[in-house]
């Protein structure tokens, strides 16, 4: 090899004016210093201090991991990673369990770690794949002067360096299943963990990857986090107090305790203040000026991505009442076409800001909403606010007013303003479509009374209480009963119908008597009665007749109870009201058989199962049937007794009348005790007395234990009423 300007002799080097020692023949080979090896990455963040619980979803990302098949090839070579896509709403905890795991099973991956935080529900801009890609190849030893600028090209190179290995890939924050899709490593034997507050159903479906889900941590869990935060804190009643309040109050929501417990750990002295600012300031005790510890703030990034129309929806969903809703009522609160309110949803489901749960629900955790419920506040117009809020209202009034009619096809038809415009009752075929629809939508009902109330909606507020009355006397929603008719005389003052006023005593008098308030039963009747007097409405004197003798009856007064009976018969007969004809009827006989009037009290009853009978009233029927078996019972017929009993027993289960079915199973008893069947009425008593203290009628509950005790005793207070 010739040289320029020097020689190269016996390994030293001489230039033009050197001094030669020696010489070397033949070539000269010159190599690069070898390059260091390309060291293992390790990117994952610190493992997370002061993680609880989780343990099925921990479970289920080993099982994931373990003993679960091959997905879809993604990288050519046939096979692909294990995905684990781990969704839920923002602060819910999810970089906090893949971390976690991640660090219990890093045993695993040899071949190291790659770990991104993608912004996609942060400030800023998502981080797009090409840019991840540079840093995760230059982590595995690729120069970034060496890296393809074209996405496909550096997904190819990225999936050739990543096959074979035994990675671990931590893609956090993840916006989209499209952003994450190209960061998928090669071949079938690297594990991606992924989180977001997106469902990323595309990933689901596309690569196999093992959704899961997310939600609030248990009572137990939550208690766990906070004690652990108070370390040497003694354990004092108000102590656990304290800490049990918060658990309630931050409803197992991960970030919310987290934040609470870093106060703790700071100020343990101030336990109380940290209680009672979470009970009065709600979420606003939970900003803060750092954006990582503000639950307002985090929740705020999840609605970066939604379109205006999904941004009113769940503003809206913040202030709509009950604890969740429907497609129907989203539809009516938002004038949308179901379609479209179905994709609004869709989209907050798929943004972790609403969970949907079976039967068709949707509903928000309680912090959710509150932040939901301000952000309506905040950029909806009140007069937009209080126009959904009508019209939803009208939903649940229409229908409800629809499943009325159901259940008591022969009251009194009072019917509701027309509803605002675009607004359709949820359709209800038949009575167990009403009846069910009533289940599910009570808690929403009540809430959609109070919230009318706030709003002035007295026409609303009434038309609830009166529509909701036949479904609470079925279910033994007793306390419900009283509070829907005390809002319900608040409205009345407002009405223009002297006839509500009247009607709201009668109802609110019963719902008192019902509760065994008998005092305030009976100054609710009179004044029903008196007003029906002064206004010259039989109508109302007939009923308040009808239900005075009911209260005089579970006041044990049967005599006034028989005098108030007669006179409901002889203003039902001149009214010609044969249904409320019968169900008088069957008080004066029940009334005259518990005075052991026992002839009278057949005669009266055997008419008003006729009349029940001839008009297709299955409820009467029940309640005159039950007041048959009472006197077969009592003149010593007792299979006859039985027979009555179990027909009125039928018919109450099947009219979903759980308040008369337990006095029907109460009074079954009794003629099985008489004839010596000490097992057929314990089995009876026994399903009374389940009902009786689920339905808090204490009294009648203590009265069957009773008899349970000693298989003997009274067989009841009064008849079935309607």
């Amino acid at each position: 090899m010739g040289t320029t300007g020097q020689q190269v002799h016996g390994g030293v080097t001489a230039g033009t004016g050197g001094t030669a020692v020696g010489n070397v023949t033949g070539g000269l080979h010159v190599h690069p210093p070898p390059r260091p090896p390309t060291p293992t990455p390790r990117q994952l963040g610190p493992r997370p201090v002061g993680f609880v619980g989780r343990a099925d979803q921990l479970a289920a990302l080993d099982r994931a991991l373990t003993g679960s098949p091959v997905g879809h090839d993604i990288g050519g070579v046939g096979g692909t990673a294990v995905i684990s896509a781990i969704g839920g709403t923002g602060g819910i905890g999810k970089t906090w369990l893949a971390q976690t795991w991640a660090h219990r099973n890093l045993h695993r991956f040899p071949d190291g770690h790659l770990a991104v935080d993608l912004r996609g529900f942060s400030p800023g801009d998502p981080r797009h794949p090409v840019d991840v890609l540079g840093d995760f190849l230059a982590a595995l030893g690729i120069d970034r002067d060496r890296q393809p600028p074209d996405l496909d090209a550096r997904v190819g190179l990225y999936r050739t360096h990543t096959t074979g290995k035994r990675l671990l890939v931590l893609l956090d924050n993840a916006r989209t299943a499209e952003q994450v899709q190209p960061l998928l490593p090669g071949g079938a034997t690297c594990t991606v963990l992924i989180t977001s507050r997106d469902r990323l159903r595309g990933l689901v479906a596309r690569h196999g990857a093992r959704p899961v889900h997310l939600d609030v941590l248990t009572d137990t869990e939550a208690r766990t986090l906070l004690t652990t935060a108070l370390g040497d804190t003694p354990a004092t009643i108000d102590t656990q107090a304290a800490v049990t309040e918060l658990v309630g109050l931050c409803g197992g929501f991960p970030l919310a305790l987290g934040l609470i417990a870093a106060r703790i750990r700071t100020h343990p002295h101030l336990l109380d203040d940290h209680v009672t600012d979470l009970r009065d300031l709600g979420l606003d005790a939970l900003d803060s000026d750092d954006p990582e510890a503000s639950l307002p703030t985090v929740l705020s990034w999840s609605l970066r991505h939604l379109t205006e129309q999904q941004r009113t929806l769940f503003a809206l969903l913040g202030i709509t009442p009950g604890p969740d809703t429907t497609l129907s009522a989203v539809a009516a609160l938002t004038q949308l076409a179901e379609t479209a309110a179905r994709r609004a949803l869709t989209a907050l489901e798929e943004a972790s800001l609403l969970e949907r749960r079976p039967g068709g629900r949707y509903a928000m955790h309680d912090l959710v909403r509150a932040y939901a419920a301000d952000t309506a506040h905040t950029t909806l117009p009140e007069h937009v606010r209080e126009a959904a809020l009508t019209r939803v209202a009208d939903f649940h009034l229409h229908t409800a007013h629809a499943a009325d009619r159901f259940l008591a096809p022969h009251d009194t038809l009072v019917r509701p303003e027309p509803p605002a415009p675009g607004v359709h009752p949820h359709p209800l075929p038949d009575t167990a479509a009403a009846l069910a629809w009533l289940d599910a939508e009570h808690a929403t009902l009540l809430a959609t009374q109070r919230t009318a109330a706030t709003l002035g909606h007295h026409h609303t507020v009434w038309h609830l209480a009166w529509n909701l009355t036949t479904f609470h006397h079925r279910r033994g929603h007793l306390h419900d009963e009283v509070t829907t008719w005390q809002a319900a005389l608040d409205a009345a003052d407002h009405l223009p119908d002297p006839a509500t006023h009247r009607r709201t005593h009668r109802h609110l008098g019963l719902a008192y008597s019902l509760l065994g308030l008998h005092e305030l039963a009976t100054t609710h009747l009179e004044q029903a009665l008196d007003l029906a007097l002064r206004h010259h409405d039989p109508n109302e004197q007939a009923h308040a007749h009808r239900v005075l003798a009911y209260a005089w009856g579970r006041r044990g007064d049967d005599r006034q109870a028989l005098e108030h009976a007669h006179h409901a018969v002889a203003f039902f007969r001149a009214l010609d009201q044969p249904v409320w004809e019968a169900s008088a009827l069957n008080a004066v006989g029940w009334y005259a058989a518990r005075l052991d009037r026992f002839d009278t009290a057949r005669e009266h009853c055997q008419a008003a199962l006729t009349l029940h009978r001839h008009h297709h009233n299955p409820t009467g029927e029940a309640a005159t049937l039950d007041s048959l078996g009472y006197i077969a019972h009592h003149t010593g017929d007792h299979h006859q007794a039985l027979d009555h009993y179990h027909h009125a027993l039928t018919l109450n289960r099947g009219l979903g009348n759980a308040y008369t079915v337990a006095d029907t199973l109460d009074g079954v008893g009794h003629p099985h005790a008489a004839l010596g069947q000490h097992e057929q009425a314990r089995t009876v008593w026994r399903e009374a007395l389940e009902l009786y203290r689920e339905q808090g009628r204490h009294t009648d509950a203590d009265r069957v234990q009773q008899q349970l005790n000693e298989l003997d005793g009274p067989a009841g207070s009064g008849p079935a009423t309607t």
